[in-house]
């Protein structure tokens, strides 16, 4: 475990220490951090796959099923 010096707000600051007790806090801030930067990251992969499916050829429907087909049979032989 490290430790790191950030800040925060007053008001923010405030909450915590009223809220939350004090061996809890850092459990606390870990979990709020680790759910943000899961978040950020989430959204980062879908900003990567809206500009990939952008690019790419889009298919209708029923050449998909076409091509399911297609891979299913040249896999059952």
């Amino acid at each position: 475990m490290a430790k790191l010096t950030v800040s925060i707000d007053d008001q923010l600051r405030d909450e915590l220490l009223r809220l939350i007790p004090p061996r809890r806090r850092s459990q606390v801030v870990n979990e709020a951090l680790r759910h943000d930067l899961l978040r950020r990251k989430r959204r980062q992969a879908t900003e990567v796959m809206t500009r990939l499916r952008k690019r790419s050829a889009t298919l209708t429907g029923k050449e998909i099923v076409d091509a399911v087909h297609r891979d299913r049979e040249r896999t059952d032989r």
